[in-house]
C-alpha cells in the first residue's frame, strides 16, 4: 500500500474527521472565552482592584534607552491568559460530566421487550385455541373436563 493510499485510509476515517471538528469547535471556543476574560471579566476585577489595567501590568527589567526599548515582562498578559484556562478547564469539566451523565441515563435506561417474533405469536394463538378447546362442556355429560397445563 503506498504512503498516499494510507494516509487517504487514515485522513477518511471517521475519528480523524471527529477530532478535526473538535479542534476547530476548541479554537472557536478559546477565541470566545479570551474576548469573554478580556472584555466582560477583566474591567471589573481592575476597577474593583484600583483601575488597574491587567493589559499594562508588566515589570521593567532595564529601562528605554534611545536605542534600545525597555525590556519588561508583562505578567499581566500572563493573568489574563491564566484565566482564560480556568474558563475553558472549567467549561470542558462540565461538559464531561454533563456527557457522562447522559452516558449513565442511557445505560440505566431499562430496555424495552423486544416484541414477540412470529413464532412466538403463532405458538401463543394455538395455546389459546387450545385452551379454548379444552374449556367446551363434554356434549355427552354437560361439563367442562378440567385441564393440566
Amino acid at each position: 500500500m503506498s504512503l498516499f493510499q494510507e494516509f487517504k485510509k487514515f485522513a477518511v476515517k471517521g475519528n480523524v474527521i471527529d477530532m478535526a471538528v473538535g479542534i476547530i469547535i476548541g479554537a472557536a471556543f478559546g477565541k470566545i472565552t479570551t474576548s469573554l476574560v478580556n472584555g466582560i471579566i477583566m474591567p471589573p476585577i481592575g476597577v474593583i482592584i484600583g483601575n488597574v489595567d491587567f493589559t499594562q501590568l508588566s515589570w521593567v527589567i532595564q529601562e528605554a534607552t534611545a536605542d534600545q526599548p525597555a525590556v519588561m515582562i508583562n505578567y499581566g498578559d500572563f493573568l489574563q491568559t491564566v484565566i482564560n484556562f480556568i474558563i475553558i478547564a472549567f467549561s470542558v469539566f462540565i461538559l464531561v460530566k454533563f456527557m457522562n451523565k447522559l452516558k449513565k441515563k442511557e445505560e440505566a435506561a431499562p430496555a424495552k421487550p423486544a416484541a414477540p417474533s412470529k413464532e412466538e405469536v403463532l405458538l401463543a394463538e394455538i395455546r389459546d385455541l387450545l385452551a379454548s378447546q379444552n374449556q367446551q362442556p363434554n356434549p355427552d355429560t354437560n361439563k367442562v373436563p378440567e385441564t393440566h397445563l
